[in-house]
């Protein structure tokens, strides 16, 4: 077996541990503490999520080996990477906090980022020109280890607002909970259609005139949107002939843009079956099982995530960005969609510590904040990334 297969399998191995882990934390759910049940599963669930850490640190390190350089370079190294660091915060936080729970939404979520960003070219390719830098290595892994710690408390915050928002009645509150766990089934209808449509070999080529030149665009997915003054090259293909927004002007925009369109609509689907077989609204159906939770132990994990995510994301996205920004290109500061968003991001959790700690925005407040601040994140890692072209468009 070659190492390449070793990486990969390694990866695959991380992937299933994390899900049986997920099943074990899911039996301590409603079970007292002392509960001699709940204990030995719970030593189980932490046991195969550590051996599933091992294996995804085996991924990193043998790809690392096969490339010659930090595997972080393009989305499908970045994602896992970001992956395995939320699984290294959940850890530590397990092992300070003992509360199960987390484990039960830390894992799936993470288990959705790593089949998210394994939807991704995974070859291994040789860096481009402005990523040979030793400050690869220091900022984007401190950047991504900050927002995977961050992004911790918006598992304790998702925690915290299903236990203890009122789902008797409808509201704002209840509202948006739903969506927000509606963009989970987005997400797994996204690895879902993405997966079935490429193990059938999917394929509809597009041509676009960009500068006076002529480039090629695949589509994976049928072209529910075209690219923007595009010409499609395959006879018979299924299109709608309606055209991507003409702003969007990153790198292959419509077809991301046609990805994004078909994972909201594979999303309302199996969000709706899951509607129609519960007869009641997701969280509403998952309440009762969070019961016996301790709403200021999950409300600690919320602060504690983001006072010591916010310190480290401002050294890897900001200052060590800074720097690398002015020795590959002679600015500290460019206005990049990428480094607006970083900024943004930066000041959101400014606020959070400022409300948390001057104005007292403490339980459900101080979890909402947690949501809005992992909906950022991901904004910055999924449209920014992929739809807006700047300078680290050669990420997507």
């Amino acid at each position: 077996m070659d190492l390449n297969t070793v990486s990969s399998n390694a990866l695959y191995a991380a992937f299933i541990l994390y899900l049986v882990a997920t099943l074990f934390f899911g039996a301590t759910i409603g079970k007292n503490k002392e509960d001699k049940t709940k204990s030995k599963a719970s030593k189980i669930a932490i046991t195969l999520t550590i051996i599933g850490f091992i294996s995804q640190l085996t991924f990193f390190f043998t790809r690392w080996y096969l490339a010659g350089h930090a595997p972080v370079s393009n989305m499908f190294e970045f994602i896992a990477f970001f992956g395995m660091m939320l699984v290294l915060g959940f850890i530590i936080i397990y092992f300070i906090y003992r509360e199960t729970i987390i484990g039960l939404f830390a894992l799936p979520i993470t288990i959705l980022i790593i089949g998210y960003g394994s939807m991704f070219p995974t070859e291994i390719s040789p860096l481009i020109p402005s990523l040979q830098s030793h400050w690869l290595y220091i900022h984007v892994t401190t950047a991504a280890l900050g927002e995977a710690i961050l992004a911790m408390s918006f598992v304790a915050g998702l925690v915290y607002l299903i236990a203890k928002v009122n789902q008797t009645v409808r509201s704002k509150q209840t509202f948006w909970l739903e969506v927000i766990l509606f963009f989970v089934f987005a997400t797994s209808a996204f690895i879902l259609i993405t997966s079935s449509f490429e193990g059938a070999g999917y394929q509809v080529e597009f041509t676009q005139e960009v500068d006076g030149q002529t480039n090629t665009i695949d589509y994976h997915l049928p072209a529910l949107v075209e690219p923007d003054g595009a010409e499609l090259r395959t006879e018979g293909a299924f299109t709608t002939g309606i055209e991507a927004p003409s702003w969007m002007h990153g790198e292959n925009a419509g077809s991301k843009f046609n990805t994004l369109i078909w994972s909201i609509l594979g999303g309302l689907v199996l969000y709706g079956l899951t509607r129609l077989i519960l007869r009641k609204r997701v969280a509403a159906a998952i309440q009762p099982k969070l019961s016996r939770i301790n709403t200021d132990k999950v409300d600690e994990i919320i602060y504690r995530s983001v006072a010591i995510g916010f310190p480290v994301f401002t050294l890897g996205a900001l200052i060590f960005a800074s720097i690398w920004a002015q020795e590959a290109w002679g600015r500290f500061w460019g206005w990049d969609p990428k480094e607006v968003w970083a900024l943004v991001t930066w000041l959101f959790y400014a606020v959070f510590l400022h409300l948390r700690l001057g104005a007292g925005w403490h339980g459900e407040k101080s979890a909402w904040l947690a949501v809005v601040g992992f909906t950022i994140i991901m904004t910055n890692l999924i449209f920014v990334n992929l739809v807006i072209a700047g300078m680290h468009s050669y990420a997507g």
